[in-house]
């Protein structure tokens, strides 16, 4: 599968669209993770009691609330996802934009709270690897497939 890659100037221009989307997947992962943590303090007190009434009703609705939760933030890293852009950690808010520089596949990297994309780092680097944009990459060309 050959994936898309975006210019400096394209990729910038979808951060806003895609900061929301990706807000939406980590207030998604918020939910999911908390109802988890109820469910995980109900079996600690059912181990540690060895056993004790559950009232199903409300727990079956909290688990539909935690499926709910969990499709959400698929279908919204999906989104994203289809867009072009890939979603590399959402509990910092980081995505990455294929971009092709001189023949190769670099990355633009933005991080939420970055006010526009000011990074780049090789594929094989990571967030850590992560370098100043240059002129070279400012004035690289995107390309839809």
């Amino acid at each position: 599968m050959t994936t898309r890659t975006f210019s400096l100037d394209e990729a910038q221009g979808l951060v806003p669209i895609l900061e929301s989307l990706l807000r939406k997947a980590i207030e998604g992962k918020r939910r999911v993770e908390a109802i988890e943590a109820e469910f995980q303090a109900i079996r600690s007190r059912v181990q540690s009691l060895g056993g004790v009434r559950l009232q199903i009703v409300p727990l079956a609705r909290r688990r539909a609330e935690f499926d709910k939760a969990a499709q959400e933030v698929k279908d919204t890293i999906a989104e994203i996802e289809s867009i072009g852009a890939q979603v590399k950690d959402l509990d910092t808010g980081l995505l990455d934009f294929p971009c092709l520089v001189d023949g190769e596949t670099i990355l633009l990297c933005w991080k939420m709270g970055e006010e526009k994309i000011t990074h780049w780092h090789g594929i094989e680097e990571g967030f850590a690897g992560r370098k100043p944009i240059d002129e070279r990459i400012s004035k690289a060309k995107g390309k839809k497939q």
